[in-house]
């Protein structure tokens, strides 16, 4: 039984052993550093318990075979795969060593997220979920401790997929009695059941239960006999919202035919019509948020964002200005920020708000160069075929980009003559949407 010790050389010194980072039933991680870069990375193998028995071969040849299958799957939320590697006939994978803290922990310490946090980052694991489907890959382990909250950029990467599977959807498959308690649905308790999308459906539902609710699910095994599932809204009432607690449960179904088939279909219960709580107008300056309110409320997107911008300079005290610096921002009312976002956020079910910018600035890069800028502006529909659109051409509906609106307040650009009448153009910076960025994350919004 070969278990790798700190400092110990492997691939005649081409990676040097730290630590054993942790692991499962099935495999082991260990942090290592390259030498000849000095870069971190996370080297993962068999577990040593199955080194010693007669099936070692074949799952060698199965976890060969599954990395082969996940290097092919590169996508921003999936942990980048480098390398194959073989040290004393034991294969070991060799991955990019995320620095973060995973979902389990970071509720421990930090409790519940919020509703909108939440379905931000079940929303990007969704999206890399997805993808390995499309490659014929089911994960089969997801779970809030396999998914890394990244230090840097708050994005969230699945780091584990131990018990992946290439799979034919809706097909009789016999496979290993291999399962994550808690997060497992009930087909992973036999030893030949039927695979579907609609099994990681189950997992990622149940990661949002925890998420939300700081409790464990009910086991699939125990709910077949007739131990109940507790609805999170019970356990968190205040903060999670009926169509929210409705998908959760109808992701968990038992029956796999009474779950959303795809992840996508289930994401489409909570990002195309989320129950986001009533916002309190709180503000920290006493300014009236009521017309903001009820503009959104009535759906006028265009006069919802020029009083958001008229707020935004007077809150900063900046109306004679007509725009905010960085300090301006970044000494901006947290609670004020927090009301006008959630407002955003509610009336356009998720589709809107200063958080879904921010979430978008992370996948383009988080940089303030113009390359980022012009990944975000064709993101969010401020750049139509490579060219910036004037303030009067935005599509104020909910027909328009995720991340569209609020658009007034990004007071980045230069003002172009058109039609007979001066316009304001999008663009030519990003310190405006890295200092916001910084600012919402300061804020914990």
């Amino acid at each position: 039984m070969k278990l790798w010790t700190t400092n110990q050389p492997i691939v005649d010194g081409k990676y040097i052993i730290q630590k054993l980072l942790g692991g499962g039933d099935f495999s082991v991680t260990y942090s290592a550093t390259e030498p000849r870069t000095g870069k971190l990375v996370a080297i993962k193998t068999i577990h040593p318990i199955h080194q010693s028995k007669p099936q070692f071969a074949q799952r060698q040849e199965r976890f060969v075979n599954e990395a082969r299958s996940l290097a092919k799957c590169s996508h921003p939320y999936i942990v980048p795969i480098y390398e194959l590697i073989q040290e004393d006939g034991l294969w070991g994978i060799v991955m990019e060593y995320i620095e973060g803290q995973d979902l389990a922990t970071y509720v421990d310490e930090h409790g519940v997220f919020s509703e909108p946090e939440a379905l931000r980052i079940l929303q990007q694991v969704g999206e890399a979920l997805t993808f390995v489907h499309q490659h014929g890959v089911l994960h089969r382990k997801l779970k809030p401790n396999n998914i890394i909250l990244c230090q840097d950029t708050k994005a969230p990467v699945l780091i584990d997929f131990g018990f992946a599977r290439d799979f034919i959807n809706c097909k009789i498959q016999n496979l290993t009695n291999q399962k994550t308690e808690y997060f497992a649905p009930l087909e992973q308790y036999e030893d030949i059941c039927e695979l579907g999308a609609y099994t990681d459906v189950y997992a990622i539902a149940a990661t949002l239960y925890l998420l939300l609710t700081g409790k464990l699910p009910t086991p699939a095994n125990l709910r077949q006999h007739y131990v109940p599932l507790v609805e999170p809204q019970q356990y968190n009432p205040d903060g999670l919202g009926d169509s929210v607690n409705q998908a959760i449960l109808k992701g968990m179904a038992l029956e796999p035919q009474k779950r959303p088939p795809s992840v996508q279909e289930w994401l489409e219960l909570l990002m195309l019509s989320p129950d986001f709580p009533d916002v309190k107008l709180i503000s920290e300056v006493g300014m009236d948020y009521t017309n903001l309110r009820d503009l959104l409320a009535t759906a006028k997107w265009k006069d919802a964002d020029e009083e958001t911008a008229t707020i935004m300079l007077s809150v900063a005290g900046r109306e004679k200005e007509h725009w905010l610096n960085k300090e301006n921002i970044v000494k901006f009312p947290c609670e004020d920020l927090r009301t006008i976002n959630q407002l955003w956020l509610k009336y356009s079910k998720g589709l809107f708000g200063f958080s879904v910018q921010r979430r978008i600035w992370i996948d383009c890069g988080s940089k303030t160069d113009y390359e980022t800028e012009c990944r975000l502006g064709d993101r969010v529909g401020w750049r139509v075929n490579n060219e910036w659109q004037i303030y009067a051409n935005l599509n104020f509906s909910l027909n328009a980009p995720q991340g569209h609106l609020p658009a007034a307040f990004w007071g980045w650009g230069c003002w172009v003559w058109e039609d007979g009448q001066w316009w304001w153009l999008l663009g030519y910076g990003l310190s405006g949407v890295s200092s916001i960025a910084s600012r919402l994350e300061n804020c914990h919004i």
